[in-house]
């Protein structure tokens, strides 16, 4: 099943209009350290298959990493098992640089 792509538009308009929703980062921590997502919970894509038991299954998941590339891979695996999840297009550089834009 293919994954969901959501422009960072889109996301803080969902944000904004007081969605609930759970910012997976999977991103390494030594990169959560340089610039951590607002809200969000780091989890390194290598760690996302034995820690899936921190995930919500109540809400919607949006997974970000750099630029969107391990996020992709994530989402993918996420969503074939069952996982109502999206990913951030563009990761966290598309969100730094849509927010100085907006």
């Amino acid at each position: 099943m293919a994954h969901r792509d959501i422009q960072p538009d889109e996301l803080r308009a969902r944000l904004g209009a007081g969605e609930e929703i759970f910012i997976l980062d999977v991103r390494e921590p030594s990169e959560v350290a340089e610039w951590a997502f607002p809200g969000a919970v780091n989890i390194p894509l290598g760690e996302v298959g034995s820690r899936a038991d921190e995930l919500p299954n109540n809400k919607p998941i949006v997974v970000t990493c750099h630029m969107g590339g391990r996020s992709a891979a994530a989402t993918e695996a996420l969503v074939n098992a069952g996982w109502p999840a999206e990913n951030l297009a563009g990761g966290a550089l598309a969100w730094v640089t849509s927010e100085t834009e907006a």
